[in-house]
């Protein structure tokens, strides 16, 4: 017998109980016409011997849970054994994109990656231009090698100042531009935290700040925005990293937005699908189960962080966005329209469950939101979301592997892969939302939802 529960998609948590036969193949265990991806799993357990067999507990990472009733023990440890092992690969070209083949001819697969260009991005903004331009300091990442080739920085920072601040910040990662808007001049930069501790300062770092709020004409100030919580920030600068002292830095306004870390993250999901499995639970019992979670907490002040710098841009105020979480303001991710590149933390290989994160599931969690609150604003619909957060796990295409531009050269991921958004585009009449209207109301401007507790919907 196979159990599958959809605990998100369906309803709250519906059940399909069938029997068959399992089949083992390389990518996928077949069930009648139900396929559990090896990719896709992200736990398995077995379960204590019934009379009626053997369980084995799947859990997914698109959320489904799936029980299987194998007759014999020793079946149900080969086929437990055998999704360990193939649940787990060690290395990226074991994923299913690298032997997936959709039969296009080369100029195809071309033509398919080309579809979304982080240059191209730029150019609708109106980068590079009087203000911005295309450094080639990082040529060969020889300056920070989570970071492209060519970064936007401002026209005054000269690599002199690029790389002293580079040196300043962890992982060198230094203020690079994510996103500009032609109509104010403002503009985003992301950075990683400085390595101030509790005293030290970088001319270079206090210069490349300047640049950046130099790059805007129409403001006096910029805003330095800490994604974590003040307390999380000071116990890093106790171990000499932490974050910039406006005493160093002028014309800068600090705030702290206060998004937990990866690890908190982690538990309210875990959390937040424990309370979706329960059994016919009371209405007190899931509200509660939900508001312990913290998960709609997190998704708030995901929301809001947006929102405020947002803001602080609508008023043509620039600011930099020190980020100790990948959120969805980065160098990679410009904008939804197909850019999300690659993200840390997605778990495709065997390695330290801890350092998994559940950022991209809060991403398309704060884009359905906005969605449900803007519904004429999105050409696509919520079906777009879900088949993104499929294929993020499904290692059927190329365009979610590694964590930098520099990792994906290396594994010549466009010559030997394919990409998601060809496949999208091909059928891109199932995403289409017809509420969507180029000359609503909403589409016009800039967003401005509703965080308040009673506008987060749970579906």
């Amino acid at each position: 017998p196979l159990v599958v529960r959809r605990p998100q998609f369906e309803n709250l948590c519906s059940t399909v109980i069938t029997m068959g036969t399992l089949c083992h193949f390389a990518w996928h265990n077949q069930f009648l016409s139900f396929q559990i991806l090896h990719s896709q799993i992200s736990y398995i357990e077995k379960q204590a011997t019934t009379v009626t067999g053997c369980p084995l507990l799947i859990r997914c990472k698109n959320f489904q849970i799936i029980q299987l009733i194998i007759p014999q023990e020793r079946d149900c440890h080969d086929v437990y054994i055998s999704l360990i092992r193939l649940a787990r690969p060690v290395k990226y070209e074991e994923l299913y994109c690298f032997s997936f083949n959709p039969k296009l001819d080369k100029e195809e697969r071309e033509q398919g990656w080309k579809l979304v260009s982080l240059n191209e991005e730029y150019n609708r903004m109106d980068v590079p231009n009087n203000y911005w331009q295309i450094s080639d300091v990082n040529r060969d990442y020889q300056v920070c090698d989570s970071y492209p080739t060519e970064v936007y920085v401002p026209k005054s920072a000269t690599a002199h100042i690029i790389v002293g601040s580079s040196k300043f910040r962890s992982r060198r990662r230094f203020p690079a531009l994510s996103y500009y808007c032609k109509d104010n001049n403002a503009s985003i930069c992301r950075s990683s935290q400085p390595l101030s501790g509790f005293s030290a300062r970088c001319l270079e770092d206090e210069q490349m700040l300047q640049a950046i709020r130099k790059a805007n004409p129409g403001s006096n100030f910029m805003y330095v925005v800490d994604t974590r919580p003040k307390l999380n920030a000071m116990a890093n600068r106790a171990a000499g990293k932490g974050y910039e002292n406006e005493d160093n830095y002028s014309n800068i306004k600090f705030q702290f937005i206060g998004i937990e870390n990866i690890h908190v993250m982690r538990s309210s999901l875990q959390k937040m699908l424990e309370v979706c499995e329960l059994k016919s639970p009371s209405m007190n019992d899931f509200l509660w189960g939900l508001e312990n979670s913290g998960w709609l907490k997190h998704i708030k002040a995901i929301m809001d962080a947006g929102i405020f710098i947002a803001k602080v841009n609508y008023v043509t105020v620039c600011s930099v966005v020190t980020m100790s979480v990948i959120s969805f303001i980065g160098p990679t991710s410009v904008g939804y329209n197909g850019n999300i590149l690659y993200y840390f933390r997605y778990g495709y290989l065997d390695g330290d469950p801890k350092e998994r994160s559940p950022v991209i599931d809060q991403f398309i969690e704060c884009v359905w939101q906005l969605m449900e609150q803007f519904p004429c604003a999105f050409e696509f619909n919520d079906r777009f979301l879900i088949h993104i957060q499929h294929h993020i796990y499904s290692c059927q295409f190329g365009n979610f592997l590694c964590n930098s531009q520099k990792e994906r050269r290396e594994l010549k991921i466009q010559e030997r892969t394919y990409s998601l958004w060809a496949h999208l585009w091909k059928n891109r009449a199932d995403y289409m939302n017809p509420l969507y209207r180029e000359d609503h109301s909403q589409t016009q401007g800039t967003l401005r939802p509703q965080t308040a507790p009673c506008n987060f919907l749970y579906k």
